[in-house]
């Protein structure tokens, strides 16, 4: 990836300018501060109306701002830097000089992105979603500045047969970049960060990054590409939009989505696209929802790709109605069994592709039925959806670990029925191509969403207490560490430690010490401010995060915590025993550099209150301890 000043341009490349530039270039000095950009913005009526708006959507229900002094530091210099160079972007070029660039189709598209990025950041750790707009706004400014460099030789390429399919390696022949280049180098020459740019560079292309699966630019780069692919789902057309549902139900599986989590995100999107469409007075399209686009999808691919279906229901008056929307409505070959032992027999001779099993059934029930199924070589390829009428979280949790893929609530939606049955038939295309390809069936299998949400759970929870485990703790401290360094926020922390918790296993047993281990982490999590964190750092020690919370305020914090489970009672069965804790309290300091200081700080500060007779608080005060009583 080049620098910008390596890239061979004939002509002027889009930049900011008035307000913009004087933001872009006040942000390139040491010393700016908040109320700076602010006297420069408030110059702007229609950019301060636009830092408010995306300020207070960025609130996530806390309070809303007035003043765009407000705004900034709510956002941040950096994201103001980028909304603002992204908008004097969008209000300079609404036409240009390039024949067939589709001015307004590129800036729809790219405001698509922007906002589905912003949606889309909840699910990732990539970054701010305030940010992350921003970044999707620009992420392909590089065609623009193609269009802008080179108007009539870009506009010879857009016309080229081949250049939906092959668009970046005839601007490499002919113009010696391509918009991917160009869009990174500008980024970075405009001050975005490169664990930014990097990403968005590799974004239309993420398998070819290179980055290590699990790590931010890993799924930033995916992020990136998700977003892509929802505005090009928006700015599609109707028959173009059906082509590209199967492969955003995959992406989406990446991070956990299923087709109702994916269709209702992208239905809230595209209600803010268009909001935002109104402000910066660039077209918006109107697609249907979400569930419609996919219902017209499944209708239209139901005779092309009939599938071998098994349905296992006890009760014969459901199973006549399934089989019946199976077969007449959506054209499927359909065998049917009554009970668990016979669709044992008749998956082993039908050999289906697909698995409609009720759970609760005499002699094997379904999730015992999927178990023989995947136990065999020849059942572990099969699509297995499971109907049940319960949402009880453990045992969902037990027919995933079980093999099941999907759940369908009884009584079954026939819309949520062809929309399982769509996923189904996506499954068993990326089947066919393993069979063509053996070498990417463990690429493939690790893109199932199943897998991904357990592998990501198991990763982020301890599993006795429920609570985030320490890499989720620290994951959550980080960015609320960065958060205060947009924002000049006070951040807390509060260490705590069971006291004489190793009497307790060894007066009572391990069984009593995970029962107060669970308890006081229930205590903890219930007694903890909506806006703190918790989670277990380890054996008998927690960690709650406290953002703008000075030391003061994470002292009657702990304080509060300490008396909570001072007043907490353990059952041993025998009798009912008395727990207390310890607790270190440390604010952030400006001698602090990360994240580990302040968390050493609370440690030293929770010795000090195990030494000076536990069940205590203590705090860390510019290199000094001080405890209770308080």
């Amino acid at each position: 990836m080049r620098k910008l000043e390596r890239i061979p341009l004939n002509g002027k490349l889009p930049s900011p300018k008035g307000v913009a530039l004087a933001i872009l270039d006040l942000c390139r000095s040491s010393d700016a501060d908040f109320k700076d950009i602010a006297r420069v913005a408030q110059t702007d009526p229609a950019l301060t109306g636009r830092l408010l708006r995306q300020a207070n959507s960025a609130a996530s229900g806390g309070r809303s701002v007035a003043s765009v002094t407000d705004a900034i530091a709510r956002l941040g210099l950096g994201t103001v830097r980028n909304l603002a160079l992204g908008f004097s972007l969008v209000d300079q070029h609404q036409d240009g000089p390039c024949p067939g660039f589709d001015y307004a189709g590129f800036w729809s598209h790219s405001l698509l992105m922007g906002v589905a990025m912003q949606a889309f950041a909840s699910v990732s750790s990539g970054g701010a979603a305030d940010e992350l707009f921003a970044c999707g706004l620009l992420a392909q400014v590089g065609r623009l500045a193609l269009a802008t460099a080179h108007p009539q030789e870009y506009g010879a390429l857009l016309a080229h047969p081949d250049a939906a399919s092959r668009l970046v390696e005839l601007e490499r022949e002919h113009l010696h970049t391509d918009h991917t280049e160009l869009s990174a180098a500008m980024l970075a020459d405009w001050g975005l960060p490169m664990a930014l740019v990097e990403p968005i560079y590799y974004h239309e292309s993420p398998d070819d990054s290179g980055f290590a699966p699990g790590s931010r630019p890993h799924q930033l780069v995916h992020l990136f590409h998700l977003a892509r692919c929802v505005a090009n789902l928006g700015t599609a057309s109707e028959n173009e939009r059906g082509e590209q549902i199967p492969g955003l139900l995959l992406l989406g599986s990446k991070f956990g989505l299923d087709a109702d989590e994916m269709g209702r995100t992208i239905d809230s999107l595209m209600q803010r696209w268009r909001e935002w469409g109104e402000l910066l007075k660039v077209s918006t399209a109107a697609p249907p929802a979400f569930a419609l686009m996919t219902d017209a999808q499944a209708k239209r691919g139901t005779n092309e790709y009939a599938m071998r279906v098994l349905l296992v229901e006890d009760d014969a008056t459901t199973r006549t109605a399934l089989h019946a929307a199976l077969e007449k409505n959506l054209g499927h070959q359909v065998t049917c069994a009554s009970n668990g032992r016979e669709a044992l027999a008749l998956a082993l001779e039908t050999m289906p592709q697909v698995v409609l099993t009720d759970w609760q059934m005499p002699g094997l029930n379904g999730l015992e039925l999927c178990r023989a199924l995947r136990a065999s070589e020849w059942g572990r390829t099969m699509y297995i959806v499971m109907l049940t009428a319960s949402n009880n979280e453990q045992e969902v949790m037990e027919a995933f670990e079980g093999g099941v893929d999907d759940f369908l609530a009884k009584p079954v939606d026939m819309l949520m029925l062809r929309a399982r049955l769509f996923a189904a038939r996506h499954h068993n295309q990326l089947l066919e191509d393993w069979d063509r390809d053996r070498a990417k069936l463990k690429q493939f299998a690790a893109e199932l969403a199943i897998s991904n949400r357990r592998l990501a759970h198991a990763a982020m929870t301890d599993l006795l207490t429920g609570l985030p485990n320490r890499r989720a703790g620290m994951n959550s401290l980080s960015k609320a560490w960065a958060a205060t360094d947009r924002s000049g926020e006070a951040l807390a922390v509060l260490v705590l430690d069971i006291d004489h918790f190793k009497t307790i296993n060894d007066t009572y047993g391990h069984a009593i010490g995970d029962t107060t281990l669970r308890q006081v982490a229930q205590a903890i999590e219930r007694s903890a401010r909506k806006n703190d964190s918790v989670c277990r750092m380890g054996g008998e020690e927690f960690l709650v995060i406290c953002p703008n919370t000075d030391i003061k305020a994470g002292l009657l914090a702990a304080e509060r915590l300490r008396r909570v489970i001072e007043n907490l009672r353990v059952d041993t069965g025998k009798s009912m025993i008395s727990v207390t804790v310890s607790i270190g309290v440390a604010a952030r300091e400006p001698k602090m550099t990360d994240t580990d200081s302040l968390v050493n700080a609370a440690d030293r500060a929770l010795y000090t209150a195990k030494h000076s007779g536990r069940n205590l608080s203590c705090v860390w005060v510019n290199g000094k301890q001080r405890c209770g009583p308080w």
